[in-house]
Formats: structure tokens, sequence, C-alpha cells
């Protein structure tokens, strides 16, 4: 099989080696007790800071690395991926919540909160998706209304990532009902605050050691201190910032397809059916081609899209095609290797089984495929 198309220079491949020895010592052996659990320890959080493998882009000042490379980010993600590793929400933290306070935050805020961040002692969510608004942002009601030095909130929010280990949340909120989306705002809810309040720690298909859960706001008092950029600005934060966020997603979508193709190909040269390997079967070569294929393909449309987001020139429309052909991508790969590893294949013990099932949600958060295609086909004035 030819060579993996690479973007990355030998400290990539420096810091690659940091981050699978992290992942091989401190969660590949609790891993199965965190599935059980549904949530992580706290303390697998500072154990990545100690390590250097949070919010790495952040600026010096506050802790962080100042590395703004975003291929730090995609081998962090292939590293998670590879072990199967999706209960710690390092990813979520790194790439889509802490630069809103990167890139938003005053300069006491940032004093207050990027420290905290960098080191694991803070854990971030954000809370866009409410019970009755998803992919339509437009369409929340949680609501923040103007009280002098501060707002109240009241509202709920739903499938929250880190929701219940979560120190501060990015809560999106609607702070002036009549404005459309120029009423949307971003307020900071700090763990401790009086009427803010988790519910359930959800049950899901996959992702199981990964916290998600649902979370209430009733006549919470957030200072005006908290309000991240400028009151009324949250909805154009938002679309600035998901490129990054779909790409980040797109990046542990080409991990997978390649981790399942690896495992596929061993599977397929050791497991004997009629007196040969399995993969000697022409059908089975054939989808192993495709599989091998579409995987280049996806790497090289990745790799490009890291590079564009380096250089700030990843748009909205190249993030929604990568964010949704990849995870479509995965899902087609996963059901393949299933299929291919039989009975096998439909047992929890086995990565395929857990890579299926963790699989599912991607081509549904942070924006679901049809809302993708919904974005390229207006971009192409469609």
């Amino acid at each position: 099989m030819p060579d993996r198309p690479s973007i990355l220079e030998q400290e990539h491949e420096d810091f690659r080696a940091t981050a699978r020895t992290f992942y091989e010592r401190e969660v590949v052996p609790h891993h199965e007790k965190w599935e059980a659990a549904g949530v992580v320890d706290r303390e697998v959080w500072t154990k990545a800071g100690e390590a250097g493998l949070l919010c790495f882009d952040v600026d010096e000042q506050y802790g962080g690395a100042g590395i703004k490379d975003f291929r730090y980010n995609m081998v962090l993600a292939e590293e998670a991926t590879r072990v199967g590793a999706s209960g710690p929400g390092f990813t979520v933290h790194t790439d889509v919540i802490v630069p809103y306070i990167s890139s938003l935050g005053t300069e006491e805020q940032k004093q207050r909160w990027l420290p905290g961040l960098v080191s694991g002692e803070i854990i971030s969510a954000i809370a866009m998706t409410e019970p009755g608004a998803g992919s339509d942002l437009q369409g929340i009601r949680t609501t923040a209304v103007d009280a002098g030095d501060h707002y109240v909130l009241n509202g709920s929010k739903t499938f929250i990532s880190n929701g219940i280990l979560s120190d501060l949340v990015v809560v999106v909120c609607r702070t002036d009902p009549d404005a459309g989306y120029q009423g949307i705002s971003l307020l900071v809810v700090e763990r401790g605050m009086e009427g803010f309040e988790r519910g359930r720690n959800l049950d899901k298909m996959g992702l199981h050691a990964q916290d998600t859960a649902e979370l209430s706001f009733t006549d919470v008092h957030v200072p005006k201190e908290n309000l991240l950029g400028a009151e009324g600005s949250g909805f154009i934060s938002l679309m600035e910032n998901l490129p990054q966020e779909r790409i980040s997603i797109a990046c542990v979508a080409v991990a997978a397809v390649e981790s399942v193709l690896d495992m596929c190909l061993a599977y397929a040269k050791e497991r004997e059916a009629f007196g040969k390997p399995i993969g000697k079967f022409q059908h089975n070569r054939f989808m192993l081609a495709e599989m091998a294929t579409e995987a280049h393909i996806a790497r090289v449309f990745i790799n490009d899209c890291v590079m564009r987001l380096n250089a700030g020139t990843a748009d909205t429309t190249i993030a929604s095609m990568a964010k949704w052909w990849t995870t479509e991508l995965q899902l087609r790969a996963v059901n393949s290797g299933v299929q291919l590893h039989g009975g096998f294949g439909y047992m929890s013990e086995y990565p395929i089984s857990k890579a299926y099932t963790d699989s599912r949600i991607q081509t549904i958060y942070g924006g679901t495929t049809e809302i993708q295609k919904e974005i390229i086909g207006r971009m192409l004035g469609l």
C-alpha cells in the first residue's frame, strides 16, 4: 500500500510520540472502566495539561505553547482515534471551545480562564443545542435578560459534550428576542452559579465514556463580565468558528477510516474460510481496494483543509464539504468493516464494533450532513 500523504514535519512526529505515550499510559488502561461509568476521571484532564496536550495554540502569557498550527490538533485526533479513546473530550475543548475565549475574550477574561483551560483544571463545554433547536441556531429559546450589571439566564440545553465535568460553559442565548440572528449572544456560565443545574448523563449509542448532559438555567445571574464578545454578535462568532470545528470532526473521520482499513487488512490476511484467507476472495479484495482508495483521497482532502486552516483560507464551503464527505465515508467504512469481520464484528470486545457505534454521531453533530449540503448549495448560488 502506498505511503499515506503527509503534511507533517519532524516536530509533529515528535508530538505524535508524546501523544501516543500519553494515551497508552494514561487512557487505554482506564477506558473500559470509564465506558462503564459514562465519564472519565478528572485526573486525566490535568495529566493531559501537564503533558502539553491541551490548548497548545493559546498564547504563552496565558500558559499555552503559542503554537497556532492545526497539524498538531490533527495528530492528537489521530492518536486518540487509533486507540479508540473516545472518552476524554480533549478535541472539543481545544479545537472548538477554547478558541472562542482566545479570539473573543477580554484581557481580564483571558487571564481569568485560559491558564486553567490549558492546565486541564478548568474543563469547558459549549451549549448550543436545545430540546427544540438543533442545527437551526436561530431557533434557540434560551434567553438572557439585561438586569443592569448582570443578565438573568433562563432555558435548557441538551446533548452537551463535557456536560457533566465542565466548569465553564459557553451558552448560546438570545439577548434580544426581536432582533433575529443579531439578538444572539454568548454568555460564559461557571460551575456553582445559582440556578445552573446539570441533568442526567445521557445514555448514548456510542462514545460511552464521554459525558454528554442536559443543562438547565433557571434565573441564573450571569455577570456582564462574562459576556463573550459584543452583545448580539454571537451568531456571527459561531459562524466564524464553525469551519475549524467541522475540519476537526473531519480529521477524526479520516483517522477513523484509516484505522478501520488497517484492522480490516489485518483481519482479511489472518482469518481463513474455505481453506484460504478471506482477503483472497474477490469481493473482499475489491471492497478493501475501494476502502484504501477512498482513504487516500480523504487524507489528501483533509491535509489540504488543515493547510488552508493554517493559512486562514479555510472557508465555510470547504469545511462543510470536508465535514459531510469524510463522515459519510467513515460510516461506509465501519459498516463494511463489521460485515468483513462477520459475527466477530458484532462483538463489543472487537475494536471494529466500538468503531461502528462511536462513528454514528459523526454525521450528526457539528451540523448534519443535510445542513452541510444546504450550506454548500447556497454557496453555489442555488
